[in-house]
């Protein structure tokens, strides 16, 4: 999927069947890192190439990559036949603990608890952290409960984005052949 406006040229390809191969360039190397490191642990294929207007500031681009990963994520989903649906994960990285409960039910929601101390890591805003998951649960129409705690920002956010590849890896796993709701669809 590709998008292009005044601001950003966007292209993802992701592959939920895939093994964790991942080749992103999007200028912003602590954003690279965690798209890599998602596409690592939830083990899916992504490719992502995006520039922008990165003289204003990360914003418009970090936001129009989590809605382009949002929709691919919509469509390589389809009806969610079979599919688990939830998923959650635990996850550490030192004297950080990140949980994410999510569902894959066609409503996006983002409850997000984490706070930041420094306004940076490398060239990416902690601000957008946030704003790149609200982005994404909604154009994937997932509904994401995240939260985590720590003193280093880095390992904080990295353990936010390595819970979220594992959430998603379970919710995805086909289990069946019916759409997990009492409704018959979502």
């Amino acid at each position: 999927m590709s998008r292009k406006t005044k601001e950003t040229d966007i292209q993802l390809e992701l592959n939920l069947d895939g093994t964790g191969i991942a080749d992103v360039n999007t200028g912003i190397g602590f954003f690279d890192h965690m798209l890599i490191s998602f596409a690592k642990h939830a083990e899916f294929d992504l490719k992502v190439h995006a520039d922008g207007d990165l003289y204003v500031d990360e914003h418009h681009l970090i936001e129009d990559t989590a809605i382009v990963l949002g929709k691919v994520l919509a469509d390589a989903l389809g009806d969610m036949t079979g599919i688990a649906r939830f998923g959650e994960a635990r996850i550490p990285m030192d004297e950080a603990l990140a949980e994410v409960a999510l569902d894959i039910g066609g409503r996006s929601y983002l409850v997000l608890n984490a706070e930041f101390s420094a306004p940076q890591v490398g060239q990416f805003s902690t601000q957008l952290v946030k704003h790149f998951f609200e982005a994404l649960a909604s154009n994937a129409k997932i509904t994401i409960h995240a939260s985590v705690y720590g003193d280093n920002d880095h390992h904080k956010i990295e353990a936010l984005f390595k819970a979220f590849a594992y959430a998603m890896k379970r919710a995805v796993k086909v289990e069946g052949k019916e759409v997990k709701s009492t409704k018959g669809l979502l």
